[in-house]
C-alpha cells in the first residue's frame, strides 16, 4: 500500500486516449487518462463512468447538452448514456469506473484498449 501522486504518473506517459491503471478497489478501477482532440461517441450499458479533471479542461458532450469540466470537478456519465470527450488543449483526467469498463464502450475500434498498462 503506497500513496500515489497524480503528477508523478501522469509523468509517466505521453499517449492520448490510452487509459493506465493507477490503482484498484472494490473491483473498480482507478485509470489516468491524457487526452487532446475529440474522442469518439460511445455509451457504456452497464457501468457509471466518473471523470475527474486533474490538469486542463475536458468537455463532455452528451445528445442533449454539453458539460464543461475544469481544474478539480468531475462529472459522472451514467450507464447508458451516450457521450464524448472533448479536449482542445491537453487534458490529465483521471477516471473511476468498474473493472470491466472498456474505453470505447459500445464501441470497437482502433482506439479500443483491450489490455490496459498498470503505472
Amino acid at each position: 500500500m503506497d500513496k500515489v501522486n497524480l503528477a508523478e504518473k501522469f509523468a509517466l506517459f505521453n499517449d492520448y486516449c490510452r487509459p493506465k491503471i493507477a490503482g484498484e478497489l472494490n473491483g473498480q478501477m482507478v485509470k489516468l487518462v491524457k487526452q487532446k482532440g475529440e474522442f469518439l461517441w460511445h455509451k457504456h450499458d452497464q457501468e457509471d463512468e466518473l471523470f475527474l479533471v486533474v490538469k486542463g479542461r475536458l468537455r463532455i458532450r452528451l445528445r442533449d447538452r454539453d458539460v464543461d469540466l475544469h481544474e478539480g470537478e468531475f462529472f459522472i456519465v451514467p450507464r447508458g448514456i451516450e457521450h464524448q470527450p472533448v479536449a482542445e488543449e491537453e487534458v490529465h483526467v483521471l477516471l473511476f469506473e468498474p473493472a470491466s469498463t472498456l474505453n470505447t464502450g459500445n464501441i470497437r475500434d482502433e482506439k479500443t484498449v483491450e489490455q490496459l498498462e498498470r503505472i
